[in-house]
């Protein structure tokens, strides 16, 4: 009767993980069906690299090149601020921290991750995006810069959730005897547990980065929402994300514009598989 249970209980595991993958290819051919019509009136350079996104005008320019770039610059403005202060919590709370202390900082990183998007996207708006257009001086604070610092609090919680795990999980003989040979705390932390714990405290920037690329609300409601080419991070944007949820409502159906959000669903797929991919391949790295 025990293994009946256990072949069953396999089984509808297995199951689980076949449906899953089966799911997700659903939704890629359900976006590459629509997708891929708008390449019968658009070639794929033009498409990816042309530099006006004007869906309503005759005719149609659609072009994501701006919404890359958008997507690029508060991408990148949230890693530089999230990656060295979530790494940096992470050894702390893994190595630093008094026991009891280092609980509730989990527990705080933890409600931080609950937070709604749109919630934080409210706060931005009122409080960082004044603050970004006195500091800089600019007519709005409608920026990647304020997209970019909201999103590194909403990738924090990820990277250092799991650059924790990859830092506990290292034997403790490593630090013991790193310890013996005279090493200081500090030297240990940066010369054995760091690049131990590399692969995981890698996965764990990717699945950060993962989370800024697909967030939609928060940007949309502090970024300034402009499909134009930006030249520096204190210019108003817009994402690949933002674009796909504020214009999927309005876009007719049938229409080159509906494929083209289609389109941009694609490359959205591709860059989430591509890092997710790119971190798991870290986490089961074996040295």
């Amino acid at each position: 009767m025990r293994k009946y249970k256990e072949f069953v209980i396999e089984k509808l595991i297995l199951l689980c993980g076949l449906a899953s993958i089966f799911f997700v290819l659903l939704i890629f051919l359900f976006l590459l069906k629509e997708g891929i019509s708008l390449f019968s009136t658009i070639t794929l350079k033009r498409f990816l690299f042309g530099k006006n996104w004007y869906p309503i005008s005759d005719p149609a320019e659609l072009e994501i090149l701006p919404l890359i770039l958008g997507s690029f610059w508060v991408t990148l403005g949230a890693a530089i601020i999230s990656i060295p202060i979530g790494v940096g919590c992470a050894i702390y709370i893994a190595e630093v921290a008094h026991p009891k202390l280092k609980e509730i900082l989990k527990t705080g990183i933890e409600l931080l991750a609950a937070i709604p998007s749109v919630v934080l996207g409210f706060i931005g708006m009122v409080t960082l995006v004044p603050w970004v257009k006195e500091v800089f001086n600019l007519p709005t604070g409608l920026t990647a810069l304020s997209g970019s610092v909201m999103l590194a609090f909403m990738a924090m919680p990820t990277i250092v959730s799991i650059a924790e795990d990859a830092l506990y999980s290292i034997p403790k003989t490593y630090k013991e005897g790193s310890l013996a040979l005279g090493a200081t705390h500090w030297q240990t932390i940066y010369r054995v547990l760091l690049p131990a714990a590399s692969s995981g405290i890698v996965a764990a920037v990717m699945l950060g980065v993962g989370r800024v690329i697909g967030e939609t609300m928060a940007v949309m409601m502090i970024t300034g929402n402009a499909a134009l080419l930006p030249h520096s991070i204190l210019q108003p944007v817009r994402t690949l994300t933002a674009t796909i949820a504020a214009e999927m409502g309005e876009a007719v159906v049938g229409s080159e514009h509906y494929f083209a959000l289609f389109a941009i669903g694609i490359v959205l797929f591709i860059i989430s598989f591509v890092i997710n991919v790119t971190a798991d391949t870290f986490l089961h790295k074996k040295k």
